[in-house]
């Protein structure tokens, strides 16, 4: 029988075993050690998708980098063929009659850069086999939400984009009219060199995918993670950070990654949610070069 040693041998020799009221405090303590570990296990595990969500991001710039050196120092689109269903029995074919902002699909960073990291192209994956969490083309934390509230997808069953590439540097007839016409430079494919500031300008960023928390958390978003460029409107708050707040991970031009606390600017709203879903055009974080002189 176990017993306890530090209790001495004055009966002869005879040890005494634990008494419940000592097995009891020893539970006691170990919860309580539990208990308080638990915020700091909890929290280790958020850093660590974090570190591996900026990874993730990091070699996307770095794939982003090397495209760009191969094809004349133009990057690839922000949109892909996320935008369109492309023949599965020829998936890389495309009427050549297009128009210049269909033929633009096929460009999309989430099939030109993929092949570059030893990864299937989105286009060559079938309905239900697009990557989905826990996959390279995904942030750690991606978690979806209610199917219910999505609108005019299903992310199961079509995939969905944890990250997406902004949209603001390349507004042309394949995304969002520019503020203003198109009277001003703005590519369809823009020219890396252009960019005034790329250690500013963001490039790739960990977007939202619960529709319920879209527009700051003011209005619903119903096409959150459905494609592959987006707006800032759709930048995500899951990762855990210090007291309790939320950010997310971006990618710059630069190639470099850091965490955000958000990106959301309440003097965005009205611009946000009634015309161009995107932050002013004078806003050099998301513009790759500077708004052309106002006309008189």
């Amino acid at each position: 029988m176990l017993c306890k040693a530090h209790r001495g041998r004055g009966d002869g020799g005879a040890c005494s075993a634990f008494t419940l009221v000592e097995m009891l405090v020893v539970v006691s303590i170990v919860s309580l050690l539990l208990a308080m570990l638990a915020p700091s296990l909890k929290g280790a595990r958020a850093q660590a998708r974090q570190v591996v969500c900026a990874s993730h991001l990091s070699q996307w710039g770095v794939a982003f980098s090397c495209y760009t050196a191969e094809n004349s120092g133009v990057m690839p689109h922000c949109d892909g063929l996320d935008r369109q269903d492309p023949d599965p029995d020829n998936p890389d074919y495309h009427n050549p009659k297009y128009p210049p902002w269909q033929v633009a699909d096929w460009h999309g960073w989430v099939d030109v850069l993929p092949p570059m990291l030893n990864l299937k192209a989105w286009r060559y994956f079938q309905p239900r086999e697009h990557p989905q969490a826990g996959t390279f083309y995904q942030c750690p934390s991606a978690q979806l939400a209610d199917e219910s509230l999505y609108s005019g997808y299903q992310p199961r069953r079509n995939g969905f984009f944890s990250y997406a590439m902004n949209s603001c540097l390349e507004l042309d007839e394949n995304a969002w009219t520019p503020p203003g016409g198109t009277d001003y430079p703005m590519p369809s494919f823009l020219d890396a060199a252009r960019i005034v500031a790329p250690e500013r300008v963001v490039l790739l960023f960990d977007q939202l995918l619960d529709p319920g928390k879209g527009y700051g958390g003011a209005t619903r978003y119903g096409s959150a993670g459905q494609h592959c460029g987006s707006y800032p409107i759709s930048f995500s708050a899951r990762h855990a950070a210090r007291r309790g707040k939320l950010g997310g991970n971006l990618l710059y031009c630069d190639g470099h990654a850091a965490w955000q606390e958000t990106v959301w600017r309440p003097d965005w709203m009205d611009w946000d949610v009634n015309r161009q879903q995107g932050p002013p055009r004078s806003d050099p974080d998301w513009y790759p070069y500077p708004a052309p002189p106002a006309k008189n």
